[in-house]
């Protein structure tokens, strides 16, 4: 067991307090990773502000990179020294949706993700929770071996670590999720992490069109550059009409990336007949969702949910790695800052503003 330093969330609404806490030996199939990066992500607000509950005190944080520190008994493909990303989905690799090559929805992820003793501890031996099992806000966690992925030298952690979370999220819903068809024509509401990641996907997948709604002119900026083709600002009007008026009966697929009932409405409204909406954003605990039942019946239109890239979250992570080695996937572009660990709740606040696509933390600043 040794002693590090963590962003701890005692309590709902109130700033991560900077804590001595304990981290507990790996176990047999187990690594410590010494955390040299975490993305800030919009799923840690739905933590600390209640809309999604956890309980407390708990380590937040789940998009992650760092270097292997040491491994448990029973690990054989990694040692200390190697540079790795978090894949937030380890899978037990035997149950049926592991072996339909859907390891993101694994039956038995409680039973792998549990642990004999509590991986984190407070300095006088109470539990401290980790979201996703993960606690990535810490300068060490501990990670099931197939909950890792290996990068390259030429892969910095502080891009790297988006591979676990947003890119794995956005552009696998494309790949995986929704099976986005060349030339097919593509919308996306919500222009923040995920949202990028989804036209950068939807790019990569030649759709010959893509469509980046949001309510910040300088999120639709920056989306032109992933490789939006054509932006609607939604506080101007009504953004499914906008978009019938530029490109006729709507669009095959669309992407929500916010995690609200109306925009999981609007996406919807935005596919043509036989289209694909799919809910990528993670909405509060209570969220329901109005839509017409006709749109099913006669239209075929198809409303699927893409829980992180919807696949197989370890080889997808290492193809998406190769994709950005190839200059072909941007990451660093992604990376709006990059702040020291203490002043992470900073990092937070400035989440808010229109000019961050993602706010990476260097927990070793």
């Amino acid at each position: 067991m040794i002693t590090t330093q963590a962003a701890v969330l005692n309590e709902i609404g109130t700033p991560l307090e900077l804590t001595e806490i304990r981290v507990d030996d790996p176990e047999p199939h187990e690594v410590r990773v010494g955390v040299t990066h975490a993305g800030l992500c919009h799923s840690d607000l739905h933590y600390m502000t209640g809309t999604v509950p956890t309980e407390l005190p708990v380590v937040v944080g789940h998009e992650v990179a760092g270097v292997v520190e040491s491994v448990g008994s029973a690990v054989t493909t990694l040692r200390p020294g190697d540079r790795v990303t978090g894949a937030l989905t380890p899978s037990c690799g035997g149950c049926v949706n592991c072996d339909a090559g859907r390891s993101t929805q694994c039956l038995r992820l409680d039973e792998v993700r549990r642990r004999e003793r509590p991986a984190f501890q407070t300095v006088d031996g109470r539990p401290i929770e980790r979201l996703a099992a993960i606690g990535a806000f810490s300068q060490h966690i501990l990670l099931r071996e197939n909950a890792l992925v290996r990068l390259s030298d030429d892969v910095p952690l502080h891009v790297g670590c988006l591979l676990s979370c947003c890119i794995v999220t956005g552009v696998g819903a494309v790949f995986r999720g929704a099976q986005v068809r060349p030339g097919s024509t593509v919308a996306v509401i919500g222009c923040g992490g995920v949202g990028s990641a989804i036209i950068q996907g939807a790019r990569l997948a030649g759709a010959s069109a893509i469509v980046a709604i949001d309510l910040d002119d300088a999120r639709l900026k920056a989306a032109r550059q992933y490789g939006a083709t054509h932006l609607i600002n939604g506080g101007d009007g009504d953004p499914v009409e906008e978009l019938h008026a530029q490109l006729g009966d709507g669009v095959d697929y669309a992407f929500e990336a916010v995690g609200s009932a109306r925009t999981a409405e609007t996406a919807l409204a935005l596919v043509r007949p036989t289209g694909t909406a799919c809910l990528v954003g993670i909405a509060p605990v209570g969220t329901n969702l109005t839509v017409p039942a006709l749109d099913f019946f006669f239209a075929e239109k198809r409303l699927i949910g893409s829980y992180m890239g919807s696949g197989q979250a370890r080889e997808d992570i290492a193809q998406f790695a190769r994709l950005y080695q190839q200059g072909r996937l941007m990451l660093d572009e992604m990376v709006s800052r990059v702040v020291p660990f203490a002043q992470i709740n900073d990092g937070f606040e400035q989440m808010k503003s229109g000019d961050v696509t993602r706010i990476v933390v260097d927990l070793q600043s």
